[in-house]
């Protein structure tokens, strides 16, 4: 390909180029990465209008030639229901290190779906006991779906309890949703809470939801849904009760779960145990006893979306794509 073209690459593609299971492993990996130092602190910034907003996630991975790759995307909570489109939209654009050419613009909705899952399913490897059987999935929409599928791939899961705030979508999900575990809708969510080793959160919830006193001890819990000032899914309490892993500490602390519990007093910066590269890289350990709780705050990091992107790009350019432009021409 010459230096001068860009590759472009829908959301097929990157469905077809990408799968769970490569994305687990290369998040895993990224993480271990910057545990170890070899790559830099990734960057976020975020604007707002009247009813939603735009954030940009920006990371670099080293090598030869390396990449920068930065994620836009979009988040209006409204778009189902105004629009009849999806709430997140987005592109990510690929750069070479080396001389700043513009490799590839891709969607970007399918590289988040599946590298948030994949950030699930590193922290539970590492912070969920590993004789996991019972989940609960808070939110049952496409996130939640390979939230699921990830899950499964590292833990021992037999029962899910899926829950949502439309009884329906949660029925559906529990019908249509292709795993060997059986999957019941359920409305009573502290119920289903307590009998659970491992709750996921994928919510775009602006309220807690998920009380201590509804938490059992030995519960690994990944909050999803904050990934913004504005949204919150866990109990500041509990937050300040237990040990809180962060994706990032610096994310974590400006729009994640412990945002929220460091605002009303309860936690301050200093008490996040540790970022997830830490745990990855054995600076940290992970779980320390089996009666632990363990929140992981995840709030989507740029490392994740670059790695994840990294993987797409050189499986697509040693294949035979010919989505191909000039921004020259």
């Amino acid at each position: 390909m010459r230096i001068e073209e860009t590759l472009l690459l829908s959301r097929s593609d990157v469905e077809q180029l990408l799968s769970l299971t490569e994305c687990i492993e290369a998040v895993e990996n990224v993480f271990r990465w910057q545990g170890e130092g070899k790559i830099p602190t990734p960057g976020i910034f975020g604007v707002k209008s009247a009813r939603g907003g735009l954030h940009v996630k920006a990371g670099f991975l080293p090598g030869d030639p390396g990449y920068i790759v930065a994620k836009l995307n979009t988040n209006f909570a409204e778009n189902g229901a105004s629009f009849g489109l999806p709430t997140i939209q987005g592109v990510i654009v690929v750069f070479a290190a080396n001389n700043g050419a513009t490799l590839a613009v891709l969607d970007s909705v399918e590289i988040t779906i599946k590298r948030t899952a994949a950030a699930t399913a590193v922290a539970a490897k590492y912070l969920a006991r590993k004789n996991s059987r019972v989940a609960t999935i808070c939110g049952c929409g496409r996130q939640a779906a390979a939230q699921l599928r990830a899950l499964c791939g590292v833990l021992p899961l037999e029962r899910i309890f899926a829950h949502d705030l439309n009884e329906e979508v949660a029925r559906n999900f529990a019908a249509k949703l292709s795993i060997k575990c059986e999957i019941e809708p359920v409305r009573d969510l502290a119920k289903a809470i307590l009998q659970s080793d491992v709750v996921v959160t994928c919510t775009p919830s602006h309220r807690f939801f998920v009380w201590q006193e509804e938490v059992r001890a030995g519960t690994f819990i990944a909050a999803v849904g904050a990934d913004a000032e504005d949204k919150q899914e866990i109990d500041p309490a509990l937050m300040a009760a237990v040990k809180v892993v962060a994706d990032s500490e610096d994310q974590a602390c400006t729009i994640g779960d412990t945002h929220h519990a460091i605002a009303v007093g309860l936690m301050k910066r200093g008490n996040v145990y540790a970022e997830l590269s830490e745990i990855v890289a054995g600076r940290k350990p992970g779980r320390t006893r089996p009666d632990e709780i363990i929140v992981f705050d995840s709030t989507g990091v740029a490392i994740e979306d670059a790695i994840a992107v990294a993987t797409v790009y050189e499986k697509a350019i040693s294949g035979t794509s010919d989505k191909r432009f000039s921004f020259a021409a």
